[in-house]
């Protein structure tokens, strides 16, 4: 008589899991309360949808060798779309350097429906709640580590990590055990045999300010796609 095989679990359906713990995670109370809140007040403009206003969960390809970290969903953006970078000048501004680059179907993100697919890359983020003004609390960041924590252990295809803004270059570090490395846009990092490249967050206060330039912007991507092309065809 045969043994019957233990079937493990694929990366698509541990992410799967874990995002829906993810969706219905309760851990900070004032996060919960705004993002419900801004979901029944809308603004104008978006009056007549239906606003997710929950937490996000984190999507892309399960056997990804780029992982994007950004901060977290915009109050008007992700928090009513569903999708993380969807729905707001962030999102546009990522899905056409990603589309360019080659990471993406789409070089724009209006609705977690509109058929934009990625390729070889996955989004996460530091928070996945939207915080008030941006600003999560040191508390609500370190609850939502360990997410962060899970997904670096799923994602075992990873070659090349790009950190958008200060809390999420931070966040990434501190799920990964990293120490000693500065927050710098443009700066890279080779450790432990992946590549960090940090970058500003494509948000408005940076794009409209002229702080980071579309060249500047797109200029990591170009590099994350050469440092894959270095590594040749993914084998998954």
């Amino acid at each position: 008589m045969r043994a019957s095989m233990l079937v493990l679990p694929t990366s698509y359906e541990k992410l799967h899991w874990l995002n829906y713990k993810v969706i219905g995670c309760t851990r900070c109370p004032r996060l919960s309360h705004y993002i419900r809140q801004i979901g029944q007040e809308k603004v104008k403009r978006f009056a007549r949808e239906e606003y997710w206003a929950r937490p996000l969960p984190s999507w892309g390809d399960p056997n990804a060798r780029l992982l994007i970290v950004g901060l977290a969903p915009a109050a008007h953006g992700g928090n009513r779309t569903g999708r993380m970078f969807t729905g707001d000048g962030s999102g546009d501004w990522l899905a056409r350097a990603m589309y360019e680059s080659g990471f993406a179907t789409m070089p724009t993100s209006r609705s977690k429906d509109d058929g934009l697919v990625l390729k070889d890359a996955y989004i996460t983020a530091a928070i996945r709640c939207a915080p008030p003004d941006n600003k999560p609390l040191p508390t609500e960041m370190a609850n939502c580590s360990q997410y962060l924590v899970t997904e670096l252990q799923i994602l075992n295809n990873i070659k090349v990590i790009v950190m958008l803004g200060k809390i999420g270059f931070d966040a990434y570090c501190r799920a990964a055990g990293l120490r000693k490395i500065r927050f710098s846009h443009g700066a890279s990092y080779e450790i432990n045999g992946k590549m960090l490249l940090v970058s500003y967050h494509p948000s408005r206060q940076n794009t409209n300010t002229g702080k980071m330039t579309w060249k500047m912007w797109f200029d990591i991507f170009e590099k994350a796609r050469s440092i894959l092309g270095s590594y040749g065809q993914r084998t998954t």
